[in-house]
């Protein structure tokens, strides 16, 4: 018995020394502190990635006027801006970024990503050039190579592109960049071997495949490849594939292939029965 009354003394003890050591109110304030900032970390993230990008704009634009100093909200405004597709905000705010202290170079590749979007080539190009070479990711190549197809260096955007696939488990829109660049340049089967990889990759990239058939009615091949599609989906490839049936003086073959669209579209295909309606009144 004696043995067990000197627990609870011996607790006291333990509690009153660390009371002296630490106020009440500075532990629980302290407390408080920590778990604000997890709730915080965890609320940027889903402003970030499952928020409407609108709605997590707004939250940034709060905390940036409450915090202007912190570029971790500096960073989640410029990134919603961009999610929002407010391009022109977001160049700005991506701006505002890398002139802070602590901006890194993927903050760089981020700013140059947003001035692509908004066309500012050059200054994209200037951006890019001042991002260290050792900076090696795939979305820095990604933009290089679509930088030096703006510049019509086919070479390198070649080597950047090849290199960007090496850099990414998800290789489907880069291969479909490459292969537009092969279209633009004009070579069509090398395009549609890029497309084909792309949608291999990932069966759901409608860009892809509407440029396949770009890819392969520009060689006057106008049947739909053997690809994943549904429904709408065929018809409005088969309205693409007419469309540059048509522009290549092949026109009974694209109006064939217009009403072949409009019937199989599951509703009313309003922009294939216009380009129909255009053929038919000469």
């Amino acid at each position: 018995m004696r043995h067990l009354t000197l627990i609870p003394v011996a607790l006291v003890g333990s509690l009153a020394l660390s009371a002296c050591a630490e106020k009440p109110d500075e532990t629980v304030e302290r407390a408080f502190q920590e778990v604000n900032v997890v709730d915080e970390n965890d609320l940027n993230d889903v402003m970030l990635t499952v928020a409407d990008p609108n709605e997590a704009v707004n939250y940034f634009s709060r905390s940036t006027k409450q915090f202007p100093n912190r570029i971790d909200l500096q960073r989640g405004l410029a990134l919603s801006l961009i999610r929002a597709k407010r391009n022109v905000e977001g160049v700005a705010a991506w701006k505002k970024v890398v002139g802070m202290s602590g901006a890194t170079s993927e903050d760089k590749v981020a700013l140059a990503d947003a001035q692509i979007r908004v066309g500012e080539w050059t200054a994209a190009e200037k951006t890019l050039d001042s991002v260290p070479p050792t900076h090696e990711t795939f979305k820095r190549y990604r933009l290089e190579g679509m930088v030096a197809d703006a510049n019509k260096e086919w070479t390198k955007a070649d080597s950047y592109y090849e290199t960007a696939l090496g850099l990414t488990t998800k290789p489907a829109g880069v291969m479909n960049n490459w292969g537009y660049s092969k279209l633009s340049r004009g070579d069509f089967s090398g395009a549609e071997r890029l497309f084909g990889q792309a949608i291999r990759q990932d069966p759901s990239l409608f860009t892809a495949k509407n440029n396949l058939v770009l890819a392969r009615g520009a060689q006057r091949t106008y049947s739909l490849p053997v690809i994943p599609m549904d429904q709408t989906e065929r018809a409005e490839l088969l309205h693409t594939m007419a469309l540059t049936a048509i522009k290549q003086g092949d026109v009974q073959t694209g109006e064939a292939l217009l009403r072949e669209a409009i019937d199989t579209h599951p509703q009313h295909f309003e922009e294939a029965s216009r380009s129909l309606r255009a053929i038919e009144n000469g």
